[in-house]
């Protein structure tokens, strides 16, 4: 475009509609100018609505890939600055037309400001999220380091105690994550990072300190009181093997596979098993998490810390893990007589084993009673299933030796059935086999239990 003088310029503003101003071009721009043009898309200026009642309306200007590189090279820093004030008018029409950037959907927290408050029952309260007060506190205290978080600018953080608690409410009910939503005035997202979270945490920090093998007082205390149930002296845990139903993975599916629970339920049925050594109380002192359904029990320990960092070192020795016939006799693994035609000392010694067996039989099914996202097929991802498994075990131990025992409710009834097999090879120990014959004889002619050791 020619350059123009300061009368050309004036008489612009002069001109009446649709005059011809070919005379401020050169031939070859008149040209160009005379042209039409195509535009192809949205139209270059539309009216955008920012609002209900706001009555904005801004200028949304479409750019060519010329005035893109004219910008961008700096050639066009008049254009720039138009932008700049139609952006800072638009975002002014929209505060003042009451529109909001930022927001919080209301959610009513009504039932969790009940629950927490101190004049809520405890017995209710034992109900809801099976164990006391006191007992709750206890976790949170545990958890607080680890699960709080701090205020911002734009919202105030979740209290550590509600963190907890829809953890907690989570894995006593089972309840789906869009009723704990609601239930706690919460996102759904929200609730499964929370749940997820405090899972973690209970698995990482307290874990270490109340799932552990017994020291030296501990297992003897321990001893003495299995061989009150049993006759059996040295007796320092009972071992037990479930199964926690699963959705089919998308992956390694045959591994997951449970052959024998889909045969007794005449449906396909796929686990994850959850193996734990049990004391006289029912507490957990060690836990193996997480292996395929398709894995026998015998499989499962050979693959646990429980037999390779105590079991082959020999930290066992001279005392005994009381298992089912599912598992092998070993020289600190006593187990059942599984042969036909069995003899009146090897009956004894059976019912026996069985007796310190139960007790842990009786422990899973409390914890199965007690958490009730296990009493159905879990939703949880694969990969995550181990962690709320851990939490729960973790919990149990908490509830076991704070003395709170498991609500009679009948959302809480469970029965607990887990497929015994014999193992493949039983007897692994030929002085573990004499020591077991010993201990039957002397059950049945002297009314105890020797360890012969």
């Amino acid at each position: 475009m020619s350059s123009l003088t300061a009368a050309q310029f004036r008489s612009l503003f002069e001109m009446a509609g649709g005059e011809d101003i070919s005379f401020l071009f050169g031939d070859d721009e008149a040209a160009a100018v005379a042209a039409p043009v195509e535009l192809q898309g949205k139209r270059g200026w539309e009216e955008v609505d920012q609002g209900e009642g706001s009555g904005a309306v801004a200028a949304k200007r479409q750019r060519s890939p010329t005035s893109s590189r004219e910008n961008s090279s700096g050639s066009n820093e008049g254009g720039q600055e138009e932008v700049s004030e139609a952006a800072a008018a638009m975002a002014a029409a929209v505060g003042r037309g009451g529109g909001r950037r930022l927001w919080v959907k209301e959610r009513d927290s009504e039932w969790w400001d009940m629950v927490s408050s101190p004049d809520y029952p405890d017995s209710e309260f034992r109900k809801a999220f099976r164990m006391s007060k006191a007992t709750f506190e206890v976790v949170c205290d545990e958890l607080a380091a680890a699960v709080a978080k701090e205020d911002t600018m734009l919202r105030a953080a979740i209290p550590v105690r509600k963190r907890v608690a829809v953890c907690v409410w989570r894995l006593a009910t089972g309840e789906p994550l869009r009723l704990v939503s609601k239930r706690f005035g919460l996102g759904i997202s929200t609730c499964h990072k929370l749940v997820l979270e405090v899972c973690a945490a209970l698995k990482a920090m307290v874990m270490p300190k109340v799932v552990r093998w017994p020291e030296a007082g501990d297992a003897a205390a321990i001893a003495a009181h299995f061989e009150a149930i049993s006759g059996i002296s040295g007796v320092v845990g009972a071992i037990y093997t479930t199964h926690i139903p699963i959705i089919a993975p998308k992956s390694n599916v045959a591994s997951y596979y449970n052959r024998r629970h889909t045969e007794r339920n005449q449906k396909t049925s796929y686990s994850m098993t959850v193996q734990c050594v049990v004391d006289s109380t029912g507490a957990f002192t060690d836990v193996c998490i997480g292996w395929p359904g398709s894995n026998s029990d015998e499989e499962v320990l050979e693959k646990s810390a429980l037999y390779l960092h105590r079991g082959v070192p020999g930290l066992i020795q001279g005392q005994w893990v009381v298992g089912g016939g599912s598992f092998p006799l070993m020289d600190w693994m006593l187990v059942p007589y599984t042969h036909q035609n069995l003899t009146w000392a090897q009956h004894m010694l059976n019912e026996k084993v069985a007796a310190v067996r139960g007790v842990a039989r009786d422990a899973f099914e409390r914890l199965k009673r007690r958490w009730g996202c296990l009493q159905k097929r879990t939703e949880v991802k694969l990969l995550d299933l181990p962690t709320v498994l851990g939490a729960c075990c973790v919990l149990h131990n908490i509830c076991e030796r704070s003395g709170d025992a498991v609500v009679d409710a009948d959302d809480c009834a469970f029965d607990l059935f887990d497929d015994d097999m014999v193992a493949e090879n039983a007897v692994r120990s030929s002085a573990a086999a004499q020591a077991r014959d010993a201990i039957a004889h002397n059950l049945l002619h002297s009314g105890g239990g020797a360890s012969f050791f």
